[in-house]
């Protein structure tokens, strides 16, 4: 389970990762991954918010994916810089992968995003 205080809640937290300056993105065919790391929130946990939309599936199969994409973002939590905040995703295609599918595929975008995040 991820721990309340490395969860993206707010709207206006999902859209600064996504849209905001110095935000980054890497996409795949199962996931896409926002990073953004702001001054503003440099030396504070990192945090990563999931978007699931009704093009994956029905209720039980966007639910599926979130908790399994949910439980592969915890156990890479030592990974993501302090301050960073993350909007992973889910492609159509993730509602059909099975979890280890989506651990790999969590793990490729996640070194491919965070390179440009680190150099800062």
């Amino acid at each position: 389970m991820l721990p309340a205080r490395h969860r993206l809640r707010a709207s206006a937290d999902f859209t600064s990762t996504v849209r905001g300056p110095g935000a980054h993105r890497v996409g795949g065919r199962l996931l896409v991954v926002h990073a953004n790391r702001t001054g503003a929130r440099a030396g504070l946990p990192p945090r990563v918010g999931f978007v699931v939309s009704r093009a994956v599936g029905n209720a039980v199969t966007r639910n599926r994916t979130r908790r399994r994409l949910r439980a592969s973002a915890a156990s890479r939590l030592s990974v993501i810089p302090l301050g960073c905040d993350l909007v992973v995703r889910a492609n159509p295609a993730a509602a059909t992968a099975s979890y280890h599918e989506l651990d790999a595929a969590l793990a490729r975008q996640l070194a491919r995003v965070l390179s440009p995040v680190r150099v800062r």
